[in-house]
């Protein structure tokens, strides 16, 4: 696999790979790592679109990246997607994606368009005792705890292994006002993988100054499907791309050659609309294999029914495991799907306000109009004080064009799924819509005479969706429990997908990482003579780590800050580099 960084190779046209014309891709899920896939393969691979084939166990494409109105329940998102500037494969992917909104433009243009216009922010972040904002929103308030996070950076992954967050941190640091932005931004809890959040504070140390106010993250203009998904169909319709949907693949048969370790894809076994077929392969049929999902086996409840509780394995976990009897080398599922801690975040819900009287609760908030078609929330509100760890979020109005002008569509999770909630006494997974409705609008500052009047369904309309998976990608685990992208030895096999293993430093939970290893899988099996761009290297930039400190001590001077060492000698030191190249950066990064 080959990497670069800079546009030598990013604006270049790759020639058509030899003998790409005789060969055929069958992708297992129709998710975004599916369609990126299947983009990259008619794009760069220039692999005719009749040969590529999707094969989706559902009657839609999207994977992860729904939002719907379901019929007799209502506008359902099972969540919403953070973007930032340096999604490096997935803006080189949306730049060959046609815009469906503005005629002549990509869909990058479109994105790029829309952020200039409306960027980002967040107004409130934080807030406890029913609505009121908590005094040290935007501030980290780390001290000397932020030692922690530079020596969990320095620590290496082999010496983590499967050390928790938990288990690394001390009890002090959980108290910062960093840990509330950081667990409920990304959805870290304390028994997950420091692996993972190492990974999290080297790819996104560039946007600390960002992390408080959200001026790092870019949205879309309406929910993750109608803006992500439905333009990558139509391209790839275009191409003639083959989509097979209400397919599920139970198995694929491998041949591991013992002598010279290839490892060679030969029958698909599947149920088509509940028939069972099988599929015979040749090595030039190319396989990329989404296993294990974060959605998979999502259950729907309404305004007046809690979603119901499983944990059944679906497909795409039914798959993986079937591979992974095959070979050591195709990962370790239930390192990721077993045995999840009951207090694991499970429930999310869509929230659809049809009465105004309850807007200025929101209003009060971010100082912004609803229904001005701009940013509201920018991201996740945190209730701080909640039983749950409630947070919400209100996104560019309208978040489906079905939507009436009057309505607004909230999203909310509960990172915690196993406490009874301030208000309602029952659990979160527990909870009907309106249940769910009563605790938020209890946070919100909402009289309590007036609570449960107000979250009647004729107010308002609320649909809890259960996710027995959602949080398995950061469980913790070793080096082998995700299969690599390309297997060693691999001749027409390939994961894809959160659950493969990129060989960059790139992390899970991301669009970005889907993309990535699509375009990883793709130029690989095919010999795409055109690089990956790299992971942006902002860790390995001194200046970028400069402002991190400044940032992560609450934008303190250098010598206000304890380095735990004798002042005299953090004087003396200062001292000797005044009028040089050092103290120029130190500057610049605000430390003196």
């Amino acid at each position: 696999m080959n990497y670069s960084s800079g546009n030598f190779e990013a604006f270049a046209h790759p020639r058509k790979p030899a003998g790409v014309d005789q060969k055929s891709a069958y992708i297992v899920g129709g998710g975004l790592a599916g369609l990126a896939a299947a983009v990259f393969l008619v794009r760069d691979g220039q692999m005719p679109g009749k040969q590529v084939h999707i094969l989706e166990e559902l009657s839609v494409p999207g994977g992860s990246l729904d939002g719907t109105e379901r019929p007799n329940i209502g506008l359902v998102t099972r969540g919403g997607r953070e973007m930032e500037n340096h999604f490096e494969t997935m803006w080189d992917m949306y730049r060959s994606i046609p815009s469906l909104e503005i005629p002549g433009a990509s869909y990058l243009d479109e994105f790029y368009w829309l952020d200039k216009d409306d960027p980002n922010s967040s107004n409130t972040r934080l807030i406890y005792k029913r609505g009121q904002r908590v005094p040290t929103d935007g501030q980290y308030t780390l001290d000397e705890k932020s030692v922690e996070l530079i020596k969990l950076i320095m620590t290496p992954e082999s010496k983590l292994g499967r050390t928790t967050i938990e288990e690394f941190f001390s009890p002090e640091f959980f108290e910062s006002n960093f840990w509330m932005y950081w667990a409920t931004m990304f959805a870290f809890e304390k028994w997950h993988s420091a692996i993972e959040m190492r990974r999290y504070t080297m790819r996104f140390i560039h946007h600390i100054d960002g992390l408080p106010d959200f001026k790092a993250l870019k949205f879309n203009r309406y929910n993750q499907y109608d803006s992500m998904v439905l333009p990558i169909i139509k391209y790839l319709e275009g191409f003639g791309v083959d989509f097979q949907y209400n397919t599920t693949v139970d198995n694929i048969d491998v041949d591991i050659n013992e002598d010279d370790h290839t490892k060679t894809a030969r029958k698909l076994f599947m149920h088509v609309d509940g028939e069972q077929r099988e599929q015979q392969l040749t090595p030039n049929d190319l396989i990329f294999v989404t296993n294990g999902s974060i959605t998979e086996s999502s259950t729907y409840g309404s305004h007046y029914e809690a979603a119901p509780v499983t944990n059944e394995l679906g497909g795409s976990w039914t798959l993986w495991n079937n591979l992974a009897e095959q070979s050591e080398e195709f990962g370790h599922p239930a390192v990721f799907y077993d045995n999840l801690p009951e207090k694991s975040w499970h429930v999310a819900a869509t929230v659809t306000i049809k009465n105004s009287e309850l807007e200025p609760y929101i209003e009060r908030l971010t100082n912004r109009d609803l229904h001005d078609h701009k940013v509201n929330t920018g991201g996740i509100v945190t209730i701080t004080d909640s039983n749950w760890l409630m947070s919400f979020a209100v996104h560019r109005q309208p978040h489906f064009k079905q939507q009436t002008e009057n309505e607004v569509v909230v999203w909310l999770y509960a990172l915690y799924s196993d406490t009874k909630g301030n208000f309602v006494d029952k659990t979160v997974v527990e909870s009907t819509g309106e249940e769910i409705t009563q605790e938020w609008l209890y946070h919100l500052g909402v009289p309590e005479t007036k609570i449960k009047a107000l979250a009647k369904q004729e107010n308002i309309n609320t649909v809890p969706v259960y996710m027995p998976f959602i949080t398995s990608y950061f469980m913790p685990r070793v080096a082998g429990d995700r299969p690599a992208v390309v297997p060693d030895g691999s001749v027409n096999l390939a994961f894809i997908g959160n659950f493969a293993e990129s060989p960059t430093r790139d992390t899970v939970f991301t669009t970005e990482y889907s993309i990535r290893t699509a375009m990883e899988s793709v130029y690989t099996l095919l010999n795409v003579e055109r690089a990956v761009p790299e992971v942006f290297n902002s860790v390995y930039d001194i200046r970028t780590l400069l402002r991190a400190v400044y940032y992560m001590n609450d934008k303190k001077k250098l010598t206000d800050i304890d380095l735990h060492i004798p002042k005299l000698v953090q004087k003396t030191a200062l001292h000797k580099i005044d009028d040089t190249w050092v103290a120029e950066l130190l500057k610049e990064a605000g430390l003196l």
